[in-house]
């Protein structure tokens, strides 16, 4: 069984539980397990959040620009995949986030997200787009399915 869909979104706070929305409505009528199902919701709400926050390239129609989210479950693997066209990652870093050296402080609102992407998915990537510019947060997840899932792989 294989599933994709793809989404450009306009860079609002509202655009989020919609992708969430979509993602785990696909997963439900699917059969994965309802625990992978909200792992890989709240690393997209996270992506997503991401992309909407820091992701414009500053011009003046700023929060008009898009984001695309493209979610691929196949076999036993689900990746998603979160692009904007925001300034990207530092090319000091190799156009590549890394991990913290220490966590954000507890009483700090921002900071956790690529954190959180990193524990609730298997296999992350976070760079640059070449040559466009914009952030890539992408990530996998091997599926466990429900007992009673339809569209198990066979």
């Amino acid at each position: 069984m294989s599933i994709w869909w793809s989404l450009h979104l306009r860079r609002d706070a509202a655009s989020v539980p919609l992708a969430r929305r979509l993602l785990l409505g696909a997963m439900e009528t699917a059969g994965v397990d309802p625990d992978i199902s909200y792992d890989l919701s709240v690393a997209l709400s996270e992506a997503c959040a991401n992309a909407v926050e820091h992701g414009g390239d500053g011009s003046r129609d700023d929060r008009s620009q898009a984001y695309r989210v493209t979610a691929y479950l196949d076999g036993e693997k689900c990746r998603i995949e979160v692009a904007d066209t925001g300034p990207g990652f530092p090319a000091a870093h190799g156009g590549r986030s890394r991990t913290p050296a220490r966590p954000a402080p507890s009483d700090a609102e921002h900071g956790r997200g690529l954190c959180l992407i990193r524990e609730l998915a298997d296999h992350v990537h976070i760079g640059s787009t070449p040559g466009r510019g914009g952030a890539v947060v992408s990530f996998d997840k091997i599926l466990k399915w429900r007992k009673d899932a339809p569209l198990v792989a066979v």
